[in-house]
């Protein structure tokens, strides 16, 4: 039997439920014992997967290691009973939705923009925040913590 859209519930906003949560660390199971080695480097790993279509045909799948990786965060994610949002990263965000995701304040986002740390365009009234400029703001804050970290640590290290 086939299952559609229609006989489906989303995931999207709302928590997975324990036969979900289940079926997600199966399949992150499943994906990481499927791991081969294809080549001489990491980078040539990929997940060979056999599946079987609905007119009873096998046919095997291989997934990059970058696409397998993601499989796996996800559904570990989910199998924790986690929500999961994917934002496509030329989507246009509301102010809202560009705080949410970065977990501030829409007051502490806008002081942002208007600083200029995150690059925004105006439609209208309203500020569009595009998903890759703000991963990227989130990203290089991440680098700049990382970076005092290890100063510190290096500091540390010389008083000891």
């Amino acid at each position: 039997m086939a299952t559609t859209a229609r006989d489906t519930q989303s995931l999207s906003g709302r928590l997975p439920h324990e036969d979900e949560k289940a079926n997600a660390n199966q399949l992150r199971q499943v994906l990481a014992a499927a791991r081969v080695r294809t080549g001489p480097s990491d980078d040539d790993e990929s997940v060979r997967l056999q599946v079987v279509a609905d007119d009873g045909k096998p046919a095997t799948i291989a997934l990059h290691r970058s696409l397998s990786g993601l499989l796996m965060e996800m559904l570990r994610v989910i199998g924790d009973g986690d929500a999961v949002t994917l934002v496509p990263v030329h989507k246009q965000l509301s102010t809202q939705q560009a705080a949410d995701l970065l977990n501030v304040s829409r007051p502490h986002l806008t002081k942002l923009l208007d600083r200029g740390d995150i690059r925004h365009e105006k439609v209208g009234r309203h500020r569009r925040v595009k998903a890759k400029d703000l991963f990227d703001y989130k990203d290089s804050k991440a680098r700049e913590r990382d970076e005092a970290l290890a100063e510190l640590a290096a500091i540390d290290a010389d008083l000891i």
